[in-house]
């Protein structure tokens, strides 16, 4: 009942903080937590790998390991030949290169007659005296096409129309690798021209592409904040960006510049072909790490220069204009959300799906290696799918439903154990244990009609031992009786439901039953087992010089109400009905017609259900049908002579 505070104004009352509604709220809000705080977990687990950044760099990671892993298309076939600044140029000629040695280079090649050449070297303020000439060609030659940077605000070679000038702008990952080729940024001046796009243009005379690019309808796998492994990255989304196409190492065709000063480049291989030149010497630091540089090392450490990452793109632009659409597909943000929405939902119903919490942690890590291995296969294939949040928000919801079973188990575990006690059988409380989502209802047993044998017992002239001895000794005595009946019943499959004083009631067949007749029989066998362990026990008594212990014994079955009974407040397993007055009543009845260490009665009821062998096995005496109290209908009872089994 609650309490009132006595000075609460009329028509409020202030609940107490122990007040029953209160406690049930709480308890209410407890249950609630169990079930849903483990999925909280795990949603708040997701949020944070999410927003942290880690599920990205899981995911460009693993982008990084498949595509150093899957072969490389090659670029033999394509009209691209790259001009390298290497070591022994620097050495040969210093750094920077004279403007007038780079006018010699570019007389030479295009002598050869290529169809576009591009400088990838920045000469907006000159070197040595010979500028002049450079710009001179640059501004003159339609072929010919200069780079700048709009990030650093570095200009083309003076002179250069706009329409031969590209930018070399590149998009780095946060991590400092470069994975993304931005295509095109539209809506900018005549200028603002990728360089790879910019030397198509002057090569073909055709910018049809670039028409496209700009109206957005060149079909590709174009990226955006989201997309694919990207998590919120805002650079992704800007302008036409698609994944970088990496092709197969030392497949461009490729000469130093030494080597075109002293004339040794074939024609074939400038002529009609898009030329570019630039610094590819490690010394000079115009490098890019690539995704295969975190996976190999040694002499084939792929970190990239400039110059050959404008030859990739380049090549994914012819291979656009010859109508080759480039392999490839990005998961776009919404499905990669759905994809964790539905996986999420799968690891729950997984974790939740199945009885048996191995089964559904080995069916959980099957479908993990499924979902893995077609997101590894997709990525394999050019189709990049968010991998680190669809495969965590399995296994994590699935671990989730997994501790909340946990929390339920030894939720149900103390409620058996309070419900029962420890006066259950291992064998008792693992069946239990199986069907608990059957047997228990919010916390209790429900009221079922049960077949069962059940056993009381009593000691015999109690209250004359109890007055000759103190009382730790009769409890001591009393105790060391009941240590050879509880193993009795419990060894059995009994439970041993309550103790009267200085007896016990034993129920055979609740909360579960395998078959009436065994529950019988071992209710009798347990009767048997009892007597032979008291004429041992009351051995050791006469040596001690205590009084022996006697005790009657009544054993009926039939069905029985069995459940929980009682309040909050106090709760236990009860079993009521005629089976249980029965068996009482045999117990006490004729108590003087007693004689041996224990009398056991057993009622028709019982023996009509005990297996052949074991009936002709026992002695029995014959009561004949006899009236109990509580019953009109006389009931047939038998007594179990003492002595050895007649078949033994």
């Amino acid at each position: 009942m609650e309490r009132v505070h006595e000075q609460s104004p009329p028509g409020k009352r202030i609940v107490l903080a122990g007040s029953p509604s209160l406690r049930c709220h709480r308890l209410r809000a407890t249950r609630i937590l169990q079930r849903i705080g483990p999925s909280l977990g795990a949603l708040a687990l997701l949020a944070g790998v999410e927003w942290s950044g880690l599920a990205q760099r899981f995911d460009l990671w693993f982008y990084d390991l498949i595509t150093t892993l899957r072969p490389a298309p090659s670029a033999r076939h394509l009209p691209i030949t790259l001009i390298g600044i290497e070591e022994a140029d620097i050495r040969r000629h210093g750094w920077p290169i004279d403007d007038g040695l780079l006018c010699q280079a570019l007389d030479r090649l295009l002598e050869k007659g290529p169809a576009a050449i591009g400088l990838d070297l920045y000469r907006d303020a000159g070197v040595g005296a010979s500028r002049d000439c450079l710009r001179q060609r640059f501004s003159t030659d339609p072929r010919l096409v200069s780079i700048f940077n709009v990030a650093s605000g570095i200009a083309a070679v003076p002179g250069t129309p706009a329409r031969r000038q590209g930018y070399n702008d590149l998009s780095l990952d946060a991590d400092g690798t470069l994975r993304r080729d931005l295509v095109h940024v539209q809506g900018q001046d005549e200028a603002t021209v990728a360089l790879p796009l910019r030397l198509l243009e002057v090569a073909t005379g055709d910018r049809s592409l670039t028409r496209r690019l700009e109206q957005g309808r060149l079909p590709d796998a174009w990226l955006s904040s989201d997309a694919g492994g990207y998590h919120r990255e805002q650079d992704a989304g800007l302008g036409m960006q698609r994944m970088l196409l990496f092709r197969q190492s030392g497949s461009f065709r490729s000469y130093s510049l030494d080597a075109v000063l002293r004339g040794r480049v074939p024609a074939s291989a400038l002529t009609r072909r898009i030329v570019l030149i630039g610094s590819t010497a490690p010394s000079l630091k115009d490098v890019f790490l690539v995704p295969m540089t975190h996976f190999r090392g040694g002499t084939e450490v792929p970190a990239l220069s400039g110059v050959e990452i404008h030859g990739l793109r380049l090549a994914t632009l012819l291979e656009h204009q010859q109508g080759q659409t480039p392999s490839g597909w990005l998961m776009p943000g919404w499905g990669n959300g759905l994809l964790v929405l539905l996986c999420g939902v799968g690891g729950l119903l997984l974790g939740e799906g199945f009885r048996s919490l191995r089964l559904s942690q080995l069916t959980t890590a099957g479908a993990l290696l499924v979902l893995g291995g077609s997101l590894t296969g997709l990525l394999y294939g050019h189709i990049w799918i968010g991998t680190s949040m669809p495969v965590l928000a399995m296994a994590s919801l699935a671990g989730a439903a997994w501790m909340r079973r946990g929390a339920a188990s030894q939720l149900h575990a103390r409620q058996v154990q309070s419900l029962l006690g420890q006066a259950t059988s291992p064998a008792v409380a693992a069946l239990l244990w199986e069907q608990r989502d059957e047997l228990l209802k919010g916390g209790r047993f429900e009221g079922r009609l049960l077949p069962v044998t059940v056993l009381f017992s009593d000691t015999a002239n109690f209250t004359t031992v109890s007055e000759g001895m103190s009382p730790a000794t009769l409890m001591a005595w009393l105790n060391r009786c009941m240590a050879l009946c509880i193993p009795a019943v419990t060894s059995r499959g009994g439970m041993v439901n309550k103790f009267t004083g200085d007896g016990l009631m034993a129920v055979f067949g609740a909360p579960v039953s395998v078959d009436p007749a065994a529950d019988a029989r071992a209710a009798t066998e347990a009767a048997l087992d009892i007597r032979r362990g008291l004429e041992s026990l009351n051995i050791s008594l006469e040596s001690e010089g205590l009084p022996p212990v006697r005790m009657r014994i009544g054993i009926h079955s039939g069905r029985v109400l069995a459940g929980s009974m009682g309040s909050s407040e106090r709760l236990e397993y009860a079993v009521i009905g005629d089976t249980v007055n029965c068996a009482s009543r045999l117990e006490s009845l004729d108590k003087h017609r007693h004689a041996g260490v224990a009398r056991i009665l057993v009622s028709a009821n019982t023996r009509e259900l005990l297996p052949e062998e074991l009936d002709q096995q026992l002695e029995w005496l014959e009561w004949g049908p006899l009236h109990v109290k509580g019953r009109n209908a006389p009931l047939q009872v038998f007594e179990i002579q003492e002595g050895q089994l007649t078949g033994s």
